[in-house]
């Protein structure tokens, strides 16, 4: 449990022609009969025991970025640094920060360690914290790299907590940016003007945004001035912090885009950062904005790790709220994602095999099947004989699964699966 595995199962259990697919996350459960494995986008996807064929506990994922190495816990503490959150609160290793409800990252729990009580208490005392404030609740998890929080996801969603926004946050080497433009044209500045803030939100932001906008260890706002004294063409936002840069607030005028804006406004914030000593940037993009993404590429940013936001169960979003209350909201324009059919967690009832309870009652493979499963098996060095019996079958997957394997091979990608999009 809490390793990661690579399974193969049935893709079309009872078909005439068998199908098989591989599977590849963290294996965060195996109860009635039921695995369920989190990918590395965080999506749960549960697996039949009676569609199992063979498992193996695989490797880390490659590291796939050319820029700066870290791990998600010193990058996760630099990017809660420089989002900076006006109140925090310690609950063992877990921060709870809160914000006045002005983004979601600066008004959810940070959970980085051990909250030095069970899971249920913890969350209880969370939902207190939170509720203290007139805030819904919300914890920032992440996955996709190592020590993220795969099981804790698993756990949230199995007590009814719901992930809204997905994003990802990438890393790069920060010279290449600076080198990318001449950055002429792009005033800099300690503080976020009017003319600025024009550009960034145009209905007028509150004395709490502009508190964690200006918040952290240095902060520098970019502007390209727009022609005849109207808002700015483009902004920007850096953070820097030691050695990381990070970018953020990054807003060209649709009429001005394509025209290299916001690449010159991120290299002349680059060149600032270098001259207090950073050499690595991230920033953090949403799952779904194809041209962000494709601007970030083409400065050979890559992705690091993804990290979502559960919202308490029962609790209004902050964009509801703001409707009520006409108070501050996250920017964030994601919605409360619904799991396709066959991968939500654990019910009362398996949508698996329909039976109550969350039990298996799964019909023992045929010997054609068997046979099936072990030429299929074959190929990922496991063998299970013909007429092989369910519970030799997954007795010898769970052994397997278990244990580290240190024979494994390089597998051959991420997913395999088709079980549809994630919702964003």
């Amino acid at each position: 449990m809490g390793k990661r595995v690579s399974v193969r199962r049935l893709s079309e259990p009872g078909a005439a022609q068998e199908k098989f697919t591989d599977t590849v996350g963290v294996l965060t459960s195996w109860d009635g009969g039921v695995l369920m494995i989190t990918r590395r986008d965080g999506r749960s996807v549960r697996i039949a025991e009676s569609a199992l064929v063979a498992g193996k506990v695989v490797p880390a994922a490659p590291a796939r970025r050319r820029g700066p190495a870290a791990s998600y816990e010193e990058l996760a503490r630099v990017c809660s640094r420089g989002w900076r959150p006006l109140e925090t609160e310690r609950l063992g290793e877990w921060e709870l920060r809160a914000s006045g409800g002005f983004t979601r990252r600066a008004n959810s729990v940070l959970p980085l360690g051990d909250p030095g009580l069970p899971l249920d208490a913890a969350l209880a005392a969370v939902r207190r914290w939170y509720g203290e404030r007139g805030l819904p609740a919300y914890v920032q998890t992440a996955t996709g790299a190592e020590g993220t929080q795969e099981l804790l996801c698993a756990e949230l969603e199995r007590r009814g907590w719901v992930r809204e926004v997905t994003a990802e946050v990438w890393t790069g080497a920060l010279a290449p940016v600076a080198d990318r433009a001449e950055g002429t044209g792009v005033a800099l500045s300690r503080q976020a003007d009017e003319a600025w803030l024009a550009r960034y939100r145009r209905k007028g932001v509150s004395e709490v945004a502009l508190r964690v906008l200006g918040g952290g260890p240095s902060v520098w706002f970019a502007t390209v001035p727009g022609a005849g004294g109207e808002a700015p063409a483009a902004i920007g936002r850096c953070v820097v912090d030691g050695r990381w840069a990070g970018f953020a607030a990054v807003e060209v005028d649709p009429g001005r885009r394509r025209q290299g804006l916001a690449t010159e406004v991120m290299a002349a914030l680059a060149r600032r950062a270098l001259d207090e000593g950073a050499s690595a940037a991230w920033l953090q993009v949403e799952t779904d904005n194809e041209g962000a993404r494709a601007l970030y590429t083409a400065l050979d940013f890559t992705p690091h790790f993804t990290y979502h936001h559960y919202r308490e169960p029962d609790a209004a979003t902050p964009e509801e709220q703001q409707e009520e209350t006409g108070g501050s909201t996250d920017r964030h324009r994601g919605r409360p994602t619904k799991a396709p059919a066959g991968i939500q967690p654990p019910a009362d009832r398996d949508t698996a095999t329909g039976t109550p309870g969350g039990r298996s009652h799964a019909t023992p493979p045929t010997d054609r099947q068997a046979e099936g499963h072990a030429q299929a098996a074959q190929g990922l060095g496991r063998t299970t004989g013909p007429g092989a019996s369910a519970v030799g079958r997954w007795s010898h997957i769970a052994e397997t699964v278990g244990r580290q394997d240190p024979g494994v091979g390089r597998d051959g990608g991420e997913e395999a699966d088709d079980s549809g999009p994630v919702g964003s």
